[in-house]
């Protein structure tokens, strides 16, 4: 049963009330951001906030400086990916679960390069999301089981290059005969960010040029 009351107010910043692990939820979806805090709060954590887009997760962890975010990882106004980033400098006290419907292999490793400490798949039974909050927020980590042995596997047996996510996105578009202003409005990132992007591709597919990345990347199934 989903408990829609208030959202209750906030502790001062770096503090828990009655020593909980304090969390924050990042859903664009209202019934799902619901059902994670009633889950959370049925668990004994405490919500002490809850956004429905990129932005409003990172004035609020700004704010409220709660001990663990889990983050849906698209997201509107800012992806989950462009959130870390932010949160990383903004508020490294707050670390960040990553609860996510898409078991990529490339988005899982840039997360965990960038210093996520925990990633859970939406499709993971509700007691796994619990317990990835409650290591993390004792100062664990958690990779769901799933994509931890996807991970291993692709570390075993693969040789393919480990393009980012925004990388490969960059690639796709290029791929559907789009300019790098038009990737750009696309993906709300300018120009010149663009480039950097095939820049840092085409370092790691060996190609000497932009249509040589589209080209590596599509054999190499990175994009499709």
């Amino acid at each position: 049963m989903l408990h829609l009351g208030m959202e209750p107010a906030a502790p001062a910043p770096g503090r828990t009330h009655g020593g909980l692990v304090t969390a924050l939820v990042a859903d664009d979806h209202p019934a799902v951001l619901s059902a994670m805090c009633d889950l959370l709060t049925d668990a004994g954590i405490e919500v002490i906030g809850r956004a429905s887009n990129g932005e409003e997760a990172l004035a609020k962890i700004e704010t409220r400086r709660p001990k663990v975010a889990l983050v849906d990882v698209r997201m509107p106004r800012l992806s989950g990916i462009e959130l870390a980033r932010r949160v990383l400098r903004a508020a490294p006290q707050t670390a960040l679960v990553f609860y996510t419907g898409y078991g990529d292999r490339a988005l899982v490793t840039e997360a965990i390069d960038l210093g996520v400490r925990g990633v859970v798949l939406k499709e993971a039974p509700l007691a796994d999301v619990v317990r990835a909050v409650q290591l993390v927020g004792d100062g664990g980590t958690y990779v769901d089981p799933v994509l931890a042995g996807v991970l291993a596997t692709a570390q075993l047996t693969s040789d393919r290059p480990a393009l980012t996510q925004r990388e490969r996105d960059v690639l796709r578009l290029l791929a559907e005969g789009l300019s790098n202003d038009g990737v750009g409005k696309q993906l709300f990132i300018s120009a010149e960010t663009v480039r950097t992007h095939v820049r840092k591709a085409m370092g790691k597919l060996g190609a000497d040029n932009r249509t040589e990345a589209v080209a590596s990347a599509l054999r190499a199934q990175l994009i499709s």
